[in-house]
């Protein structure tokens, strides 16, 4: 029997939009891929915030940044920044050590091109994350004409990656019906939502400012931390902020609509509202604990209705801090089930936030505590990355399909493929190791979807 040591695997992760924990935003592969057994990863990232736009230049372990064109509004510089990235990608997805697996995640649709064909490139299983469905995101927040050309090409290139893909992981459950009504055989479709682990939230005064200290509070602290864009319908926080004047309101994070949120809030004088800049994810865990509620808003459209995984939300009950949403679905199922706040119906968002305000101060941290152990329990980092993990382990013992062979001989000759896998299987691991954790640095708040649920 072989007793040796399993080898490590590697698996590549193209994911434009990806941060480090000392940076706020979308930390999820890193905190997934992180817990995995066996494997080691490298994810390939763009080298500009997509909220503030601002270049990065840290170097971070397991990241490779990929300089990528600036952009200011939705329009072809925007594309460009997509198509820059995607092509970037692909370079450094072919050009390293030989991986075991590519996994691709969108949004935006042409991330996963690229990790398409880095994986016929290497010949090894393509696994396509859904985070966002596009195009049905862009027609949900009225960016994009249903039937339209451009609609018809984008969702013909939809269904063509959802074909070629091993597996298909989605971020909600919800979406098994839209992807049923595509035709996408059940099978390649897993599970693994978006999450937050509860032990990371502990609150850490020794280390940060609390967040009481970072602004006047009169009243309750009701926190709403994520992306200022169209799609989160920040609107309709305002107009609560300007129903419940005796409460105080704090409005964290980046986005487009931002400058146009904070000028409406000073024309109306809203001056128990104040906006916050974006907090690294893990300072931003040590204070959230400090509010007394959490807002989790969404605008009132179509796509939000056929599922979501909002970071927010789980961010908000890992810290022990009860909520109010406005997201039919799983937010309202799971608010109902743990009995951790108010779910109410989009445009209802003041009416939940006063039946909250006014149950006995008492009862909220028990609902805080309800919450946390309900994501302990269903939607920790740690139970994700175990069904990542299955992904994974399972899709590289599955055959390889047939049909790649054929589009591989269109991106490179047999005997460059030989040499450049003999070249990286050759290379002795620790050398490998080194190079795919040291990120090769080349040196926005979004109203279109983009990881921000």
């Amino acid at each position: 029997m072989n007793t040796s040591p399993r080898r490590t695997r590697h698996v590549i992760v193209l994911n434009h939009y990806a941060k480090p924990l000392s940076e706020p935003g979308g930390t999820r592969h890193v905190e997934l891929f992180g817990r995995l057994t066996g494997w080691d990863w490298t994810i390939i990232a763009g080298d500009r915030d997509v909220y503030s736009r601002r270049r990065f230049t840290d170097r971070e372990p397991h990241f490779v940044r990929v300089r990528v064109p600036a952009y200011t509004r939705n329009d072809h510089r925007r594309v460009l920044n997509w198509l820059g990235y995607s092509a970037g990608a692909l370079v450094h997805s072919v050009f390293r050590r030989r991986p075991a697996v590519v996994y691709a995640s969108s949004p935006h649709i042409l991330a996963p091109v690229a990790g398409w064909l880095a994986a016929t490139f290497w010949r090894v299983p393509f696994v396509l994350e859904i985070r966002d469905l596009w195009p049905e995101s862009i027609v949900g927040t009225g960016y994009l004409r249903r039937g339209s050309p451009l609609h018809r090409l984008l969702s013909g290139l939809e269904r063509w990656l959802y074909r070629r893909a091993d597996r298909i992981v989605m971020v909600a459950d919800g979406w098994r019906s839209y992807f049923r009504s595509l035709g996408i055989d059940e099978g390649k479709l897993v599970w693994v939502s978006n999450s937050a682990e509860p032990s990371a939230f502990a609150l850490r005064h020794d280390r940060y400012t609390p967040l009481r200290d970072r602004l006047p509070v009169c009243g309750r602290l009701i926190v709403f931390a994520g992306a200022h864009g169209q799609a989160n319908g920040l609107d309709e926080l305002l107009d609560a902020a300007a129903e419940l004047p005796e409460h105080t309101f704090a409005l964290i994070g980046d986005g487009i609509d931002k400058p146009r949120l904070v000028a409406r809030a000073r024309a109306e004088e809203l001056s128990n509202v104040h906006f916050l800049d974006m907090i690294p994810k893990a300072e931003f865990a040590g204070i959230l604990g400090g509010a007394d509620v959490g807002v989790h808003v969404l605008a009132d459209a179509a796509v939000f209705r056929m599922g979501a995984s909002p970071n927010k939300l789980y961010d908000y009950l890992a810290a022990g801090v009860p909520v109010v949403t406005n997201c039919p679905g799983e937010p309202h199922d799971i608010v109902r089930e743990s009995d951790s706040g108010v779910a109410v119906e989009p445009g209802k968002l003041v009416v939940g936030l006063r039946e909250l305000l006014e149950r006995d101060p008492a009862l909220l941290p028990e609902m805080g505590r309800r919450g946390r152990q309900f994501i302990a329990a269903h939607r920790s980092r740690t139970a994700m990355a175990s069904r990542l993990q299955r992904v994974l382990d399972e899709v590289v013992a599955a055959p390889t399909p047939a049909g790649r062979n054929a589009a591989l001989r269109l991106l490179r000759p047999r005997a460059a493929r030989v040499e450049v896998r003999a070249k990286a299987d050759d290379q002795p691991s620790s050398t490998r190791s080194n190079s795919d954790d040291n990120p090769e640095t080349g040196t926005n708040g979004s109203a279109l979807p983009v990881s921000t649920r």
